[in-house]
């Protein structure tokens, strides 16, 4: 039986002639510059925001009504203020980052079910006669997805990643509770953080689970 035909593809040559290795997203570079992208689009929906009077925040979440829905998906990309995007910039960047080194598939599938999910709850939870806009629902789920996948599959590097994310964003999970006569939606950022726990049980469950699932379909 003949082999597989594998295509190798050439390598692009640079100015003084040496081979460039193809740009690749899942390095620990390649994923930096991906957040960026990320990052870089979000300030420019923001800055053209500002050029209209914030006027497209009418496209924000709003909670518990039909022609708020499409808020679900957008809300990610809009801000109350230049400092509100300056202050979801870092996080943005370094949490998505650290999600994006397990491979570019993995972060579109996470990003889509929190944005999906997280964001039909906040639908349905949110505060009432308000929009809401902002990616820290986002960011809470990737931070929640990183703490479910090390907790589900109880592999140590994952566990190592887990802690040190704690250790260096875990303030923000005071953004979890609620507070007294604030601007801050903290239901989206439970809600994101309530999706991203199921995304990670979804990706990652235990293989104990993954066992007495399969009995009770067969049984």
């Amino acid at each position: 039986m003949s082999s597989p035909i594998r295509r190798v593809l050439p390598r692009r040559a640079d100015a003084s002639g040496s081979l460039e290795p193809p740009f690749d997203p899942n390095s620990w570079s390649g994923a930096l510059i991906m957040m960026g992208l990320v990052a870089a689009l979000l300030w420019i929906v923001e800055l053209v925001n500002v050029a209209n009077d914030y006027s497209l925040n009418r496209f924000g979440l709003m909670p518990r009504r039909v022609d708020g829905l499409w808020g679900v998906v957008t809300e990610p990309f809009l801000h109350a203020s230049v400092q509100h995007m300056l202050s979801n910039t870092l996080p943005v960047i370094l949490i998505g980052w650290v999600v994006m080194l397990s491979g570019l598939r993995v972060w579109a599938i996470v990003t889509a079910f929190v944005v999906l999910v997280g964001g039909v709850l906040t639908w349905l939870v949110g505060p009432g006669h308000t929009d809401i806009v902002g990616a820290s629902g986002l960011v809470f789920g990737w931070l929640a997805y990183l703490l479910a996948r090390a907790w589900f599959s109880r592999r140590f590097k994952w566990i190592v990643v887990a802690v040190l994310v704690l250790f260096f964003f875990g303030t923000l999970l005071f953004g979890l509770f609620p507070t007294m006569h604030s601007i801050v939606s903290w239901q989206a950022h439970v809600c994101g953080f309530v999706a991203g726990v199921g995304a990670g049980a979804l990706l990652h469950p235990r293989r104990g689970d993954t066992r007495t699932f399969r009995r009770s379909v067969v049984s």
